[in-house]
């Protein structure tokens, strides 16, 4: 049993914190007060290699594995959540899932430009009333001779208002039973006639970046952007959704660290009584509680990532990471906030952003009570992990880097 990184994982967790305190650190408050996303950072992202990490060099990725994207996950998510985000939905939800269920000229024609970071990319499965309930979805596709005719609306994507290409999910055949059975998965893209798409505005926190509604009306949809076969779309859901809550799991203990860090920083800097505050045995549990959580979840998200490596379903271990480590983010940036005082309150220190942005992880790529009860029903054996048809390939050093 190993615990250490490659020196490779070490490149790679030094790159993308030199980035971070390049291109993110100096610009987080501002977009944050402004409710800004700065689209600028997509190119820059994509020069570092760092929108396609986790996809092979033959499909325009850096040809990483999943250990990478979640150092990756986690560093950007330690220099402000937005940043992480863009990796969650635009390489975990869309990206691998087309590298997962796509044809290989799908993969050429979609996969390589979203790896490069030439086309951006995002996930569209909820909707004003369904989110957790996915079979509640409303969208429709109908089949009318080489295309399907796309109908629907979708909120709360993000980078909805920003990318090009859409992962759509709608349903082929309403009348379905179990009604899952009939949500089919496509590929829609901006240039599509009848797309539209806005920003939501107002959100709690991750306020400098983008999340917006997409509708299609009476779109057309060519047949060879469906994304595997009809009737697949659930499944299709799911796996994007294990590779995107392992990312949000990572993303959170980077958070979690940065609150931790933010707090022995003060804990220094602030004296009361005429000692530093880190003196006081409550300041010294919350520390403590806060290293707890970051260690816990360094082994459960480093876990997912390595069965991911070998090829194995992580259903349930990226879902106790997803679930343990958004949680230990937020009450850890509420901790935070507690040790800072009145100073923590205010924008002045970063802890309070930590603490708006840590609260919808708790909500997105399945609530914390959703996590709570897949691993309930695990353990009570009603839910079993069935071979897919296509399965999220291990990572293979050598094929991956290879340019073909």
């Amino acid at each position: 049993m190993d615990f250490s990184f490659s020196a490779e994982h070490e490149m790679v967790r030094k790159m993308v914190r030199d980035f971070a305190d390049k291109e993110i650190r100096p610009y987080v408050k501002d977009n944050d007060r402004t409710q800004q996303f700065d689209r600028s950072l997509l190119p820059k992202m994509a020069a570092q290699g760092i929108l396609g990490i986790s996809v092979p060099v033959r499909y325009g990725g850096a040809g990483m594995d999943y250990i990478s994207l979640a150092i990756v996950s986690e560093e950007l998510e330690y220099a402000d959540t937005a940043a992480r985000v863009i990796i969650s939905v635009h390489n975990g939800l869309n990206s691998l899932g087309v590298f997962q269920w796509g044809t290989e000229e799908q993969k050429q024609r979609f996969l390589k430009p979203q790896a490069r970071g030439e086309k951006i990319a995002a996930f569209c499965l909820t909707e004003p009333g369904a989110g957790t309930d996915v079979a509640a979805l409303r969208s429709t596709a109908r089949r009318d001779g080489a295309s399907y005719v796309v109908s629907g609306e979708k909120t709360w994507i993000s980078l909805g208002d920003v990318a090009d290409h859409f992962l759509w999910f709608a349903k082929t055949d309403p009348q379905a039973n179990p009604a899952h059975r009939g949500i089919t998965a496509f590929m829609v893209t901006r240039d599509m006639a009848g797309v539209t798409t806005g920003s939501l505005h107002g959100k709690l926190g991750v306020r400098a970046g983008n999340t917006g509604w997409v509708n299609c009306d009476e779109v057309r949809v060519p047949i060879e952007n469906r994304i595997g076969e009809e009737g697949e779309g659930f499944k299709i859901a799911m796996s994007c959704l294990d590779n995107g809550r392992f990312t949000v799991a990572a993303g959170a203990l980077g958070l979690t660290r940065a609150s931790l860090d933010a707090s022995l920083s003060y804990a220094h800097q602030r004296q009361t009584f005429g000692v530093e505050i880190g003196e006081h045995q409550l300041v010294k549990r919350m520390i403590s509680l806060m290293v707890q959580r970051v260690e816990a979840g360094r082994l459960l998200v480093y876990r997912a990532g390595w069965m991911k490596n070998m090829g194995m379903r992580n259903t349930r271990e990226t879902t106790l990471a997803k679930w343990f480590c958004t949680d230990a983010s937020f009450d850890s940036a509420s901790d935070a906030i507690q040790i800072h005082g009145a100073y923590g309150y205010s924008d002045e220190y970063d802890v309070e952003r930590f603490l708006r942005n840590s609260k919808g992880a708790v909500i997105y790529e399945g609530t914390r009570e959703l996590q709570q009860l897949i691993q309930a029903d695990y353990l009570l054996g009603y839910r079993r992990d069935q071979r897919l048809r296509c399965e999220l390939p291990a990572y293979d050093a050598q094929a991956w880097q290879e340019d073909v």
